[in-house]
């Protein structure tokens, strides 16, 4: 619980800075990312993933790389391969051009597919079971990020109050959401982007809105700080 209050202080300080003004309440929060996260052809490959290239018939040149952190990886005949940002389908095509023009192969067949994402993930805290980072695999909305932590802790949630921070085109944002109304289909379950941070309330005398007062009303703030 410690290790919660700490957090709360923090975030705290940082919304006391903020500025009047409220947002549309069913307004999403402006996107972390241009393509958000799936691991399907909208899937932005970033450092540290793990490709899986498969180059049919050809077992020698089919191999597992690991994106630096500039976003390249190297391969035999290919070179340096710029696959930061791309998704895996445009890093199957920029394969079987350089392969093409290089003359190495005939009409290759290539494969990429991501085997392990850890570029794109988000932090869930507060009153959940497990607080932690977990990779996003796939589009993701709030109730499903939650659900990584295990869900919320039923001994300490008060779920009618969960915030989400983003940072946007070098601005600081946060919003607040009723997961009760969510979970009761009464209102939009929003998706997640990569580096969000996700805090659901704790119930009691160290519920971190305390700190917040009526400057954080639930479902209304879209501010930056």
């Amino acid at each position: 619980m410690l290790r919660h209050l700490v957090l709360a202080s923090a975030v705290a300080a940082q919304l006391s800075a903020a500025g009047p003004g409220l947002a549309d309440p069913a307004a999403p929060l402006p996107a972390a990312t241009a393509s958000g996260a799936a691991l399907s052809s909208g899937y932005r490959i970033g450092p540290d993933d793990t490709l899986e290239i498969d180059v049919f018939q050809v077992p020698e040149m089919s191999r597992t790389v690991q994106v630096d952190a500039d976003g390249k990886f190297t391969m035999p005949f290919v070179g340096t391969v710029e696959a930061g940002g791309r998704t895996p389908d445009e890093v199957t095509k920029l394969l079987t051009d350089r392969l093409n023009r290089g003359g190495y192969l005939r009409d290759p067949q290539v494969t990429v597919l991501v085997k392990q994402a850890v570029s794109q993930r988000v932090t869930v805290d507060g009153g959940v079971v497990k607080p932690g980072v977990y990779s996003l695999t796939g589009p993701t909305t709030l109730v499903q990020a939650i659900a990584l932590a295990n869900g919320p802790d039923t001994r300490i949630a008060n779920v009618k109050k969960v915030a989400v921070f983003r940072t946007a085109g070098g601005q600081r944002t946060s919003q607040v959401y009723d997961l009760s109304r969510i979970r009761e289909g009464k209102a939009p379950d929003p998706k997640v982007q990569p580096d969000d941070i996700i805090v659901v309330d704790i119930s009691g005398a160290r519920s971190f809105f305390t700190y917040f007062g009526s400057s954080l009303p639930v479902l209304s703030i879209l501010r930056p700080f």
